[in-house]
């Protein structure tokens, strides 16, 4: 996996990474000095937060197909993805199923509701329902590939670039200048994502000073322990999930982290695993996994394995409970819990996703749905952690994957210096 030699410096010998942390400092100073004199003026940073979302959300979907198709076609390895996405769904569903536990326990123990006077009588947000499972399965599936496209759907994009890769692999040499193609396209998007990439100090900086120069500092202090809670699970399942995780199956962990640093401080301040996914599969490629690989675990993974997003359901449905009052057992406790195995998994179909999920759950057991409307007032901060987590698990199961595989090929450190100074890791 040698690299050319680099062409491209850091602007000013600042990384890319550094200048995004910088744009993420000044953000939340603009935003505290907006919100102390005119709050109202936090809006004209919004667009600037989301042209970068948008410029991302573009890539996504050709970057995903052609990734996928020219790494199951063009590789002949058609008949090694049944073996591989069965290992990925087996990782996934432990990997989150001790999620979900550790919200509860984390919830249970520190117990963030207790004390907490729940406003009855007020409207939720959420007005999008939460999928039936009959729903979630049909959902797999588009109707359109150009609908799923447009909308940006992961999972449809990935189910039908797979069926496509496995017809035009059957078709033999026919299919070869399809391959090139996408083979093409697929180099296109990688450096189109670092073109973007040269944005995102700005988008960054724009998105946390909007969310702190709307809701003030008080953002970061209102419901308090229960964000400490969240970021408490969080740090446990990190410490003690992925970080074994990544032991037994001997992952390098000094060059993971510092592969997955920009793509998970991209995701933490954008609240938008979108947003880090195209900079997330370029990192884990350079890492040393095959890039088949890459393409079809890590999208697989949005839908199936969002470890921050699983926790969060699991604590926030008790915290509910515990602010209007309500002590649930153990066997409801359980039982919410096999409930969430299934409902989380079609997180990734459902408009404003894990609140809607959570309106769901909280409809089940008889829970005030006025709870979602009290966590909207610090979603956003909690949004930050699970959806960094989110992403770094993904990243994380990718390279278990490549290891399981037998595959990874680990990158030396002059290659990732190399990459480092081509603005590519």
């Amino acid at each position: 996996m040698a690299l050319a030699e680099p062409d491209i410096k850091p602007r000013g010998g600042i990384t890319l990474t550094q200048q995004i942390f910088i744009g993420l400092a000044l953000g939340i100073v603009v935003g505290w000095i907006v919100s102390e004199y005119n709050p109202a003026a936090s809006v004209y940073f919004r667009p600037f937060s989301q042209l970068f979302l948008r410029m991302i959300k573009m890539i996504i979907a050709p970057l995903i197909f052609a990734t996928l198709v020219a790494g199951i076609a063009g590789a002949g390895h058609v008949k090694v993805v049944g073996r591989m996405g069965l290992r990925a769904i087996v990782y996934f569903e432990v990997v989150t199923t001790l999620a979900l536990i550790i919200g509860l326990v984390a919830v249970n123990v520190m117990r963030p509701g207790v004390g907490v006077n729940l406003p009855m009588g007020a409207e939720s947000e959420i007005t999008a329902k939460p999928q039936t499972r009959d729903q979630i399965l049909l959902h797999v599936v588009p109707e359109s590939i150009i609908r799923a496209m447009a909308e940006g759907d992961v999972l449809q994009i990935v189910v039908f670039s797979i069926f496509f890769a496995v017809a035009l692999g059957m078709i033999g040499e026919k299919g070869r200048p399809v391959i090139a193609w996408c083979e093409s396209v697929a180099e296109t998007m990688f450096k189109f994502t670092n073109i973007v990439m040269h944005y995102a100090p700005i988008g960054v900086g724009a998105a946390i000073a909007y969310t702190v120069g709307h809701g003030g500092l008080k953002v970061l202090v209102n419901l308090a322990w229960l964000v400490a809670t969240l970021y408490i699970a969080l740090t446990v399942f990190i410490l003690l999930v992925l970080l074994p995780v990544a032991l037994v199956f001997k992952v390098p962990i000094r060059k993971f982290i510092k592969a997955v640093k920009e793509p998970a401080v991209i995701a933490f301040s954008t609240t938008s695993s979108e947003a880090a996914l195209p900079r997330a599969m370029e990192v884990v490629e350079r890492l040393g996994v095959p890039r088949r690989i890459v393409a079809f675990v890590l999208p697989l993974g949005y839908s199936f394995n969002l470890d921050g997003t699983t926790l969060y359901l699991s604590l926030a449905a008790v915290f509910v409970a515990q602010a209007a009052g309500v002590e649930l057992t153990i066997g409801h406790q359980i039982t919410m819990l096999l409930t969430l195995m299934l409902t989380s998994k079609g997180v990734a179909g459902v408009p404003r996703a894990s609140l809607v999920i959570l309106a769901g759950t909280l409809a089940s057991y008889g829970l005030p749905l006025e709870g979602v409307t009290l966590i909207l007032g610090v979603d956003e901060l909690m949004d930050m952690a699970r959806t960094m987590v989110n992403v770094v698990g993904n990243c994380l199961a990718t390279v278990v994957i490549a290891k399981w595989e037998g595959e990874f090929v680990e990158a030396t450190e002059q290659e990732l210096e190399v990459a480092a100074a081509r603005g590519e890791i």
